[in-house]
């Protein structure tokens, strides 16, 4: 039984949020049962939905709680392939940039600011509009960003209390979080067999980067955390355009970056990087026009970066994104050892084998339950249907 449509039947259901109206500039949501809107672009009222669903009992798949299941596969996999290339490419171009510019903090200072500008140019040419943000609004905004910079610092720490092998494989880990988040959270579910596709996911990372493993009680439990943040940040990034203030990648990352930036450089201040870099980069004079112009076309890049993540987020949901994320640190990984000539054991060749096949389980899986949703998810939400469609009859 296939669904093109998540409600065919159910009339317009507004999305509920706290924001105010917006500006002309954004134009209105369009119906769900309007044949003539694509389905990506129509409103979808998730957050209306939980609420039903919990109130009468009800589990609904996560697809449906993050958004993805109104976005057609090929527009998915087109925003995949485009994150996939930008974070392969900004993570090499990473690690030759840090090797002369030993300053992580700094760097982050330098992608945050590059996306406020590159949003800032968009906006003055009418490419996005802004909505009008209650003071609720903006403290939630300022709390995320807080999230995306505590994440970086936290994953920072922690790198220098375990070694790089032991901080690959509990970062790895991020999908489980992001199951427990939506479980916990929004009584939300994936398949079995969702969750059987993520053992060889995250064990093959493991067994790739197979190492010295080495940690401090402390760095332990500082790496365990920023797994947790880097899961509880793509949640959030996910809601906050699907379910919460209902914002677009644009808007959120234009209104998010300055905050970031100016709390990294902070802790750059902090920690003494802006000290080194001064007494690196203009009192020893390293920092010429060519380093300048590689550090500017760095930050362009991780604009795009930050645009297509957020934009692939919404599309492709939370859990995807993590999956991508592991896929990408293997490739990464191979990449590393034809580029760098670094020794391969066995045992790091099964670990490439075991994630590889593992995403694309995953991915087939996510295809397939596009293609043809189960029975039960289709009466979960032919019933939610009827009880929009109640709800909206009981109004004066």
């Amino acid at each position: 039984m296939s669904m093109t449509q998540p409600f065919p039947l159910a009339p317009y259901v507004p999305r509920e949020s706290p924001t105010p109206t917006p500006f002309n500039t954004r134009p209105a949501s369009p119906a769900l049962g309007d044949p003539s809107i694509p389905l990506e672009t129509a409103s979808f009222p998730i957050a209306r939905l939980e609420e039903l669903a919990q109130t009468h009992g009800k589990q609904v798949s996560t697809s449906i709680t993050d958004g993805s299941a109104t976005i057609p596969t090929a527009t998915k996999l087109r925003y995949l392939v485009v994150y996939f290339l930008f974070n392969l490419g900004l993570t090499l171009f990473n690690k030759a940039v840090m090797i002369q510019f030993p300053y992580p903090f700094l760097l982050t200072v330098l992608h945050a600011g590059s996306s406020s500008i590159g949003t800032h140019f968009l906006l003055s040419h009418g490419i996005f509009g802004l909505s009008r943000l209650s003071r609720h609004d903006s403290l939630i905004l300022y709390v995320f960003s807080i999230l995306y910079t505590a994440n970086i610092a936290i994953s920072n720490v922690s790198l220098a209390l375990v070694t790089i092998p032991f901080h690959q494989i509990l970062r790895a880990t991020t999908p489980v979080f992001i199951i427990a988040i939506y479980r916990v959270a929004f009584d939300s579910t994936y398949p079995v067999e969702t969750y059987c596709s993520l053992v060889p996911v995250i064990v093959g990372v493991g067994l790739a980067t197979y190492g010295d493993y080495y940690a401090t009680i402390t760095g332990f439990v500082m790496t365990l955390l920023g797994a947790i943040l880097a899961a509880v940040k793509t949640v959030a990034t996910n809601r906050l355009q699907t379910a919460g203030l209902h914002l677009n990648a644009l808007e959120l990352l234009h209104r998010m970056a300055p905050l970031a930036m100016l709390q990294a450089f902070l802790v750059a201040y902090l920690n003494g990087e802006v000290a080194a870099c001064r007494k690196f980069g203009f009192l020893e004079g390293n920092i010429n026009a060519t380093a300048c112009a590689i550090l500017a076309a760095n930050g362009a890049i991780a604009f795009g970066l930050n645009l297509i993540s957020f934009s692939a987020n919404k599309k492709v949901g939370a859990l995807t994104m993590t999956v991508a994320a592991n896929v990408k640190q293997i490739l990464t990984l191979v990449l590393s050892f034809l580029c760098w000539k670094m020794e391969v054991g066995w045992m790091n060749v099964v670990g490439i084998v075991m994630t590889l096949l593992g995403g694309a389980w995953y991915g087939k899986l996510e295809l397939a339950r596009r293609a043809a949703p189960e029975e039960e998810e289709v009466e979960v939400l032919a019933e939610l249907e009827g009880i929009v469609v109640a709800a909206e009859e009981d109004k004066p």
